[in-house]
């Protein structure tokens, strides 16, 4: 058995697919289209990992909300500061910023996609 993909659902798809595709380097592995969705496989080059963005032919005019079981995605990153350095070109801002825990020898911060969940960025420290 393996874990094979988390699907949230998104109201702008073109919006979604730039924000992952560019800042995390995902690339779309699959499509799909059902009766009332299109789906979007992404995957990156080093995990087997997969993020399905599902945008629903009918979706809510303010988007969809967050449960409170949910927490967020985490990605960890080789070097925060060229990290940080493409979230800036693409306008983007931390909503929790950058810090140090001393203990486990990793740097962390959080930021948000365009619907609003939450990305932990980790950088381990060796």
């Amino acid at each position: 058995m393996k874990f094979c993909h988390v699907m949230i659902r998104v109201k702008d798809a073109k919006k979604s697919l730039k924000f992952y595709e560019t800042l995390f380097e995902m690339k779309v592995v699959k499509e799909m289209e059902l009766e009332d969705c299109r789906l979007f496989f992404l995957s990156d080059e080093k995990s087997n990992v997969e993020i399905e963005l599902t945008q629903n032919f009918e979706t809510p005019a303010n988007g969809y909300e967050n449960g409170s079981a949910f927490g967020h995605f985490a990605f960890c990153v080789e070097n925060f500061e060229k990290f940080e350095e493409k979230m800036q070109t693409l306008g983007l801002k931390w909503l929790y910023e950058p810090f140090m825990l001393e203990k486990y020898s990793m740097k962390i911060a959080f930021l948000k996609d365009p619907d609003g969940n939450e990305i932990e960025i980790i950088e381990e420290k060796v």
